[in-house]
This record gives structure tokens, C-alpha cells and sequence, in this order.
């Protein structure tokens, strides 16, 4: 019997729960995935083929997995990496999905909203950056009250708070200081957007061309999601407006692959710019419940260049992040699964990283049904079912 060979060879770098997903769904389509982290026994490592362990902010490191691992596909599933490596590599003709220079524009606020509102001439919020505590008083007077203050490099709302006066910088500046990727660094001082919702806008490009899922509307706590659901009902006019938005950066820039583009609606009717992800997108998550083809299915047959026919939503479904207390667990186990289970229409990930640090995404609740408000509704009461212990 001859034994077909693989379709690719994919040195992931991040191994959480979005990056587990998606060596899943690309070992289903044949291809070999050897899973980076920075620490041992990371979610994607446990069914990867092979799996490093190094910083990927160390350019050496990475240089040196690339090099040993030969890869056809290099496919960044978080944002702290050496993205200056990554454009190095891709010159001598290593593939980045989507791009290297996708990568490195997205991994620093300053870059990508330099890029939207000034090049691209899409709308976002009013903003502008600071360097220094004095500097970021000075931009914060002139921004007015209430303000966001957010580092220019982080993720899942780490480091970002809101000033509603001027007695709140400090602590900001403080926040924004200890938060970050990268440490102690450069701020960006936002305008408060009273937005009516938020919603992901996925963005698949393709050899078919650029496609859209259904919006998807979510709710943060911190800046980081806790729930999400789709479709998120808007006007077809929003809905427009969102996807020239979303057309406009992605095709800048460029590569095949998912993306999740972040996106105000605001009270008035405007549609307005937040953030851009070159990868899945955590509130995507929702889209196993809700979808013929996950975001993450999605994103392993664009960068494999597969068709991509159409994108159908088959039900309306929602999300709730499991996440753990205040305390640290070394082991954690999950109590309240059976009951979860009893509600037709629920199903789980645990996504099995090995320590439950405080407040840490530990898991999903995925809920189905005829329309959002129940699917939400079955999510949270399985949600209260479970505990980590």
C-alpha cells in the first residue's frame, strides 16, 4: 500500500489554545506541525508531531528552529515574536503566513493605527502616543476625560486601563508600564469610543478571494473577551461598511489566512477601526459552535492554498471563557462537566495547559441554538456549572 506523502511541513510559534486548534485541523489535511512555545507541554504540543521550547522574542532562538526544522509554512499564532527575524527569514525565502511584515505591523499599536488612519485613511478612535509620564499628562488634557491608555505592545487588555480624570494618570502610566509585551515603553493615548457593540469581522483571504463570516459580537472585561456570539445583528449598512474596512487592511496586508479585524459601532451608525490580528481571533472561538468550517478550519485550508468555496453559518451559537480564580493551581482539574453536558446544545474545550495561573483562560463553553439570546443564555448556565479545582 503506498503511503501518501505529507501536504507541508508547519513550524507553529504559540501553542495556546487558538494555535492547538489549528494544528488540529491542518493535521487533518495532512501536514506535519511542530509546536513553539516558551514553556514545556503547551496545548498545541499535546497532539502536535513534534513540539521546541524557546522565547520567540530570542531572534537566535528562532533563527535556529527555522533553520533545524526547515519548514514550507512558518505560522505565528501569537504576537510576542521576534518580528524583525521573521521579515529576515522571509527574505531568504522562508514562508510567513500571512506575511512577515502582516506580523510585524500588527504586533505594535503605534505601526498599525499609523497605518489605518494615515495611509489607509480608514476611521478609528483619536490617539495619540507618549513616552513619558509628563508627556502622557499632556496628551491626556488634550484628549480630554474620559481616556484610554494602553501600551503599544500587549495583549488580552494586559496594561490597558481607562483615566476618567486627571488623579487616575498615575496609576495608568503605572499599569501601562508593568503590562506590556515588552516592559517599560512607549504608550498610546486613545480617545474613549461610547460605542454601542464591538464585533470580530473574520476575514479569510484565500486563492477564492477575500471572504466574511457573520459579524461576531463580543464583551470584554479588561480588554480581554470573556463572551462572544454570532451572528451579531446589524444593519446591512454596517455590515458594508465593516467589510470595506476589513477589505481595505487586509488587502495591505496581504497573504492568505484568517483575520480578525476589531471593529466600534457606534450609536450614530459609524463603523469604526480598533485592531487587526493576522491569525484567528480568541472571539472567533465561537465559530466551532456555529460553522460549518471553524475560523480555525478556514485558516488551515487558506495557508495550505485550498479552495474555499463558501463559508456557511448553519446556527446561531455564543462562547463563555472558562477562566481560572485568583489563586494558582498547579494541576487543575474541572468539576461540573456532567452537569454542563445535560443541556443539549453544549459542548467544551479544555484547552489543557498545565497551570492554572490567576485568572487565566483555562477553557470555552461553545452553545448552540435557533438564535443568539439562547444560545448566550444555555452558555452561561453551563458556564456556572463548572469549577476549576
Amino acid at each position: 500500500m503506498e503511503v501518501q506523502s505529507k501536504t507541508a511541513k508547519i513550524l507553529l510559534l504559540g501553542s495556546g489554545e487558538l494555535g492547538k486548534e489549528v494544528a488540529l485541523e491542518l493535521m487533518r489535511l495532512g501536514a506535519e506541525v511542530v509546536a513553539c512555545d516558551s514553556y514545556e507541554n503547551a496545548p498545541a504540543m499535546q497532539v502536535a508531531h513534534k513540539s521546541r521550547v524557546f522565547s520567540m522574542l530570542d531572534p537566535i532562538a528562532l533563527r535556529t528552529a527555522v533553520k533545524e526544522e526547515n519548514p514550507d509554512l512558518i505560522v505565528p499564532e501569537i504576537e510576542s515574536i521576534a518580528t524583525s527575524e521573521l521579515l529576515a527569514l522571509e527574505e531568504t525565502g522562508y514562508k510567513v503566513i500571512p506575511t512577515a511584515q502582516a506580523a510585524n505591523y500588527t504586533m505594535n499599536r503605534e505601526w498599525i493605527r499609523k497605518l489605518a488612519a494615515e495611509k489607509l485613511e480608514i476611521p478609528t478612535a483619536k490617539y495619540k502616543f507618549a513616552d513619558t509620564f509628563e508627556e502622557l499628562c499632556l496628551s491626556a488634557a488634550e484628549m480630554g476625560y474620559p481616556c484610554v491608555i494602553k501600551p503599544i505592545m500587549s495583549s488580552s487588555g494586559k496594561g490597558q486601563s481607562v483615566a476618567h480624570s486627571e488623579s487616575d494618570l498615575k496609576g495608568c502610566w503605572e499599569e501601562s508600564q508593568t503590562g506590556g509585551r515588552t516592559g517599560k515603553g512607549r504608550i498610546i493615548v486613545e480617545e474613549f469610543i461610547d460605542f454601542a457593540s464591538e464585533i470580530t469581522l473574520l476575514t479569510v483571504r484565500s486563492k477564492q478571494g477575500t471572504q466574511f463570516c457573520d459579524p461576531i459580537g463580543h464583551r470584554q472585561e479588561g480588554g480581554d473577551y470573556v463572551e462572544s456570539w454570532q451572528p451579531h445583528q446589524m444593519p446591512r449598512q454596517q455590515i458594508s461598511a465593516a467589510q470595506r474596512i476589513a477589505l481595505k487592511m487586509t488587502e495591505h496586508l496581504g497573504g492568505y489566512g484568517v483575520f480578525g479585524v476589531e471593529l466600534f459601532l457606534l450609536k450614530d451608525g459609524q463603523v469604526i477601526f480598533s485592531e487587526v490580528s493576522p491569525r484567528p481571533h480568541d472571539t472567533g472561538m465561537v465559530t466551532m459552535a456555529t460553522q460549518k468550517l471553524s475560523q480555525f478550519a478556514l485558516h488551515a485550508r487558506a495557508i495550505l492554498g485550498y479552495p474555499i468555496p463558501c463559508i456557511t453559518r448553519y446556527e446561531a451559537g455564543a462562547s463563555v471563557a472558562i477562566k481560572n480564580g485568583d489563586k494558582r493551581i498547579e494541576v487543575p482539574k474541572y468539576k461540573g462537566m456532567d452537569e454542563a453536558f445535560k443541556t443539549p446544545g453544549i459542548d467544551l474545550r479544555i484547552f489543557g495547559k498545565p497551570v492554572a495561573t490567576p485568572f487565566r483562560r483555562m477553557g470555552v463553553i461553545l452553545a448552540s441554538s435557533d438564535n443568539v439570546e439562547e444560545a448566550l443564555e444555555k452558555g452561561k448556565a453551563a458556564h456556572s456549572q463548572i469549577c476549576i479545582v
